[in-house]
Formats: structure tokens, sequence, C-alpha cells
């Protein structure tokens, strides 16, 4: 089990008081704000990216393969939130309040582990495959999930390295895992586009066999896994 000094000399346990701590001094209406922003209205937020980089990469010169991009954001959130369940177990961190005195908790429920954040995971995996796929999305996908890290910590549900082993797992899988998810997405999507759910992968006029013309680079859509906009 990870345990932490319960002095001020641990700068994890520091910066949790000190973010935490604004959570006493705000009104209850901004505590009630942060803590559904929190635990709903990041992942919402993250929701409407993601559609609005699908429905974009549909209308892109090789629609199949900028929606795979996209749909590998969601996906690798799932496989993420997946591995984070052994890696919980195997730490076994306790909520930073089981362990801690004076905490403002605004999150009722919390009796699982701490180590790594469900919603740091989730949020980063989706934010860096957006990134990846639809670069200015992305960017505003990135700065969600940065605000979801500072959330949790503000609602005492998490210690900031919680947030932070999240983040790292995320990216991680998105990162490792964007080749195979391109060798399967991309000619999933290649397939779909030539049966009756093509309007699910290509846009009217965007059907596979289309010409292959360059990426728009404005828009930033590109192979998962390229880390690179055409």
């Amino acid at each position: 089990m990870l345990t932490l000094p319960a002095d001020g000399s641990n700068p994890d346990l520091s910066l949790l008081y000190d973010v935490n701590g604004l959570a006493k001094d705000a009104p209850s209406w901004v505590d009630g704000a942060v803590s559904w922003i929190g635990e709903y209205g990041i992942l919402l937020g993250l929701g409407l990216l993601c559609l609005t980089a699908w429905l974009r990469a549909r209308r892109q010169p090789d629609a199949p393969v900028a929606v795979a991009a996209v749909a590998w954001a969601p996906l690798a959130a799932a496989v993420a939130a997946i591995l984070n369940i052994p890696i919980r177990a195997l730490v076994a961190r306790p909520r930073p309040f089981v362990e801690h005195t004076g905490l403002d908790v605004l999150a009722s429920g919390k009796d699982d582990f701490s180590f790594a954040s469900d919603h740091a995971t989730l949020t980063m995996a989706i934010a860096v495959a957006l990134l990846l796929a639809e670069r200015r999305l992305g960017v505003l996908a990135v700065l969600f999930a940065l605000l979801q890290g500072f959330c949790r910590v503000y609602m005492g549900v998490h210690y900031p390295t919680d947030v932070l082993g999240g983040y790292a797992l995320g990216t991680a899988v998105v990162l490792l895992l964007a080749p195979p998810a391109t060798a399967v997405l991309v000619p999933l999507c290649r397939s779909l586009a030539r049966t009756a759910a093509a309007p699910l992968v290509a846009a009217r006029g965007r059907r596979d066999g289309a010409a292959q013309a360059p990426y728009d680079s404005g828009s930033g859509t590109g192979h998962p896994g390229s880390g690179i906009a055409a």
C-alpha cells in the first residue's frame, strides 16, 4: 500500500491541502459547480469534442482514415480505464480523506482506491488521441484534462500524484497502442465505407476510393499515432 508522510514535508500532501483549501473559502455554489464539473461536466465536454471531431473527420479527403483516428480516442480511454483496475488494486492507496483530516470532501461514495485517478486517465487518453487526430480540438481537450485534474484535487478525492499517474497512463496507452489500433481501425473504417453504414465514416462525396488529396493543415486531422498532422 502506498502511504504518505502526515507532515507538511511531503509536497504531494501539501499541494493537496493547498488546492482543497480553496474549497473551504469558496461559496457553496462554487464548490457545487466544481464538483459537478469534476465528476461529470468535463467528461461530457470531451464527448462533445469527440462528436465534433467525428463530424469534421467525415468530411476529410480520406474520411475513413480520419474517422479511424478519431475513433481511437474513446477506445483508448476505455482500454486505459480497464488497465487502471489492476493498477489500483496493486498500489492500494486509500483516498486522501481516509488517512488525513481537515479535508473538505465534495464527493460522496468514494470508497475505492485512489491511485491512479480514473477521471484523469480517461480525460488525458481522450485528449492525447484527439490531439493526434485533430490538432485544434486536441489542444482544447488537453486543457479540459488539466482542468479535470485540478477539480479532482479541489474536491478532496485524489492526491496530485493520483492525477499525474492517470495522465501518464492515459498518454502511454494512446501512444503505445496507436500502431496496432491503426492497423485495425483503418481497414475497418474503409470496409464500413463500402456498406450501408458508410455515413458513419464518410459524408456524401467522401466515400472510400475518393481522390487522396492532402489533409487540410488547418484541421490537423491525421493518422492515429502519427503525432503529425499532414
